[in-house]
């Protein structure tokens, strides 16, 4: 899935309202908080850890207004505990988020 500026850029830039430093403060934290409940969904061995991660990311998606990572949190939902591919796609979304 690749990453595509827009609603989630639009409302860290209205958040920080201009500063540079707070954007950069703030995606940080988008990247890390995505990135923690993606380890949390690979390590996860039943459904109950699986399905609190992909809620979580369902709602850091919801916060920041992340279409693709709605969809993501959306298919971990749907998927069987410990998915590879889930987790295979969560973590290019991220790398290729984090490299833009």
């Amino acid at each position: 899935m690749a990453y595509e500026a827009g609603a989630l850029e639009a409302t860290l830039a209205a958040a920080a309202g201009g500063d540079a430093d707070l954007f950069a403060e703030l995606r940080s934290s988008y990247v890390e908080s995505v990135a923690r409940q993606a380890d949390l969904l690979a390590r996860s061995r039943c459904d109950g850890n699986w399905h609190v991660a992909a809620m979580r990311l369902k709602g850091i998606a919801a916060s920041f207004h992340s279409a693709p990572l709605l969809a993501l949190a959306e298919d971990a939902l749907e998927g069987a505990p410990g998915d590879p591919a889930i987790v295979r796609r969560l973590r290019a979304y991220l790398s290729e988020f984090s490299d833009s």
